[in-house]
Order: structure tokens, then sequence, then C-alpha cells
């Protein structure tokens, strides 16, 4: 099942060390087959507020994801970034072909007749 590396990005600043970042992360992506769906473009916000911009990146599965950030050649290059953006990431694991909601759904539902169940997903 795809997972994703997904950064919300609030402040950033241009800085030559953000330029090095960018020449040398793909790099780090291709022995983990990472690649970009995502990458910065200004967000359309239909219905709240979005400060700043995203970067969504593709992997194979969630392990993969977890391989590529905590290998050396990322972790060598990742205080480019964290020294001059300002945001968050998150490595999430992505739905396969077929999901239905509908699931989701009665999933929830079965966990509101249970103590603790947790309805609060969407």
């Amino acid at each position: 099942m795809p997972a994703y590396g997904f950064a919300h990005l609030r402040s950033r600043r241009h800085h030559p060390d953000i330029l090095e970042y960018l020449e040398r992360i793909q790099a780090t992506l291709d022995p983990f087959h990472g690649r970009f769906v995502i990458h910065g473009p200004p967000a359309e916000v239909v219905e709240g507020a979005w400060p700043g911009s995203m970067v969504l990146i593709e992997f194979p599965d969630l392990a993969t994801a977890h391989a590529w950030y905590a290998s050396p050649a990322y972790q060598e290059i990742l205080s480019l970034r964290t020294d001059h953006i300002e945001g968050d990431v998150l490595l999430i694991e992505g739905v396969g072909p077929g999901y239905d909601p509908r699931e989701r759904a009665a999933k929830l539902r079965a966990g509101e007749a249970r103590p603790g169940g947790d309805d609060t997903e969407a």
C-alpha cells in the first residue's frame, strides 16, 4: 500500500542551504523509489486557512518511507531545510485501490457502541 511523506511548510526563508537541499534531495529518494507528487505550489484554499505551502512524496509503503527518512543520506541534508523552514512533517500510510469510505463509516458506527470508540476521524 502506498505511503506518503507530507510536509506543511509555514515559514520559508530563501537561503543557499535550501537550494542545496533541493539539489540533493532527489538522490536520497531514488534508492527508496520516492517521488514528488506535490512540491510547494501555492494552494487554492477553499475551506479554512492554509499558511505556507505543502510537499507530498509518495513511497511504495510505510516501511520504505521510514527507511528513507532515517537514511544517512537524508539525515545528512535534513538540517539544510530544518534550519531555515518552519513546518511539520508526517509519514502516513495511504489507501489502496478499491478503498471505500463507506467501510470506514461502518467501522466508526460499530465503534460508537463500544466504550472508548473513536468516532472523531473523518
